[in-house]
């Protein structure tokens, strides 16, 4: 009897020792009680958390947990609301009790930590911050959220050299797009805003971008549907088609160069890829756009000092409250000013 004892704790004290070294102690101490406990949670839903998505509320709660495994045991069953399954889309009520299953994580499945240096970058990157938002400039090449491949974006490092309760994308921008992105602490916030985008007015967002050739008109507007589909090799991409979606940007050159244009772009609809696809309808396609753009003349562009997709979220104006207008602006990144200033003006 005390053999199969002394077997039995030896063989815990074992899982202990391999849980230890699989999972840091500063890797553990950066992860929520949900995902390392070792029994099953049953968590209420607030009415401030009620309306979002149940793999974005998942995403919020296991800090570090990768959204492919979020989605694995969403898909499995193994993640319940009130008792039954529920997909990832599935939006939370106030009241919902939400079933999270104990995860069993290593070291590759871990979401990334945030460098120093881009823990440094993203905190001086914060433009404005209130009670229920902030808006930061973001970095070109990190993309917004992690996934397909990605194991950490902005909203993930944020979540983790911040101590906010709350911390929810308001919108999204492109990997390769640097500017103004916005991001809600608080669900009613989000809420607001989200409304707001819905209906298409309440929130002027602006961009610079550069194209190739000269624009024509002064200003002027493209109204071209716009659709999305699947290449055979999984990538996305969108194009000009009758039967997609309404879309609509405003367009005013800033600057002539020769052989390119400073354009102010303002989508009045918030399609994925549109100022991008909208510009290329007009024969103007972007600087740098490795998707939609010339490839010849974004090499001849390179040594010219563009090295990256030409677009930049430059400034938000908005109001939560009626007597409360906010604005934002991000500055030009040194490596987009230093390419223009390089370029030769048309007088």
């Amino acid at each position: 009897m005390e053999y199969w004892t002394l077997r039995k704790t030896w063989k815990a004290i074992l899982r202990m020792m391999r849980l230890y070294f699989v999972l840091s102690p500063s890797l553990t101490s950066e992860l929520t009680a949900s995902s390392m406990s070792s029994s099953v949670q049953y968590l209420t839903i607030s009415s401030d958390e009620a309306g979002q998505r149940l793999d974005n509320y998942l995403s919020r709660i296991l800090k570090r947990v990768p959204k492919s495994l979020i989605y694995r045991i969403i898909r499995k069953g193994e993640v319940r609301v009130n008792k039954g399954r529920a997909k990832p889309d599935r939006k939370l009520e106030g009241g919902d009790v939400v079933r999270v299953p104990p995860l069993k994580l290593d070291i590759k499945t871990v979401t990334s930590k945030p460098s120093e240096s881009l823990s440094a970058l993203l905190k001086s990157s914060i433009l404005y911050e209130d009670a229920g938002l902030i808006v930061v400039n973001k970095p070109s090449g990190l993309a917004v959220h992690g996934g397909s491949g990605i194991q950490l974006g902005l909203v993930e490092a944020l979540r983790q050299i911040r101590d906010d309760h709350y911390l929810e994308l308001v919108h999204r921008l492109d990997r390769e797009t640097s500017g103004c992105i916005m991001l809600a602490k608080k669900r009613s916030v989000l809420r607001a805003l989200h409304q707001k985008l819905r209906e298409g007015r309440g929130i002027d967002k602006q961009y610079l971008a550069l194209v190739k050739g000269n624009w024509s008109k002064r200003r002027g507007s493209v109204d071209a549907p716009l659709r999305k589909r699947e290449l055979p090799s999984g990538e996305g991409v969108v194009k000009v088609d009758p039967s997609g979606k309404a879309s609509k940007t405003m367009f005013e050159v800033v600057n002539r160069y020769e052989d390119v244009t400073l354009m102010r772009a303002k989508p009045i609809t918030g399609r994925t890829h549109q100022i991008r696809v909208h510009a290329l309808h007009m024969g103007h396609p972007l600087v740098g756009d490795e998707k939609y753009g010339d490839e010849e003349f974004n090499k001849i562009m390179r040594r010219r000092g563009v090295k990256r997709l030409f677009l930049h979220a430059a400034s938000l104006r908005f109001s939560l409250e009626p007597d409360n207008v906010i604005e934002v602006k991000a500055p030009l990144s040194k490596d987009l000013q230093s390419a223009l200033n390089r370029l030769s003006p048309l007088q």
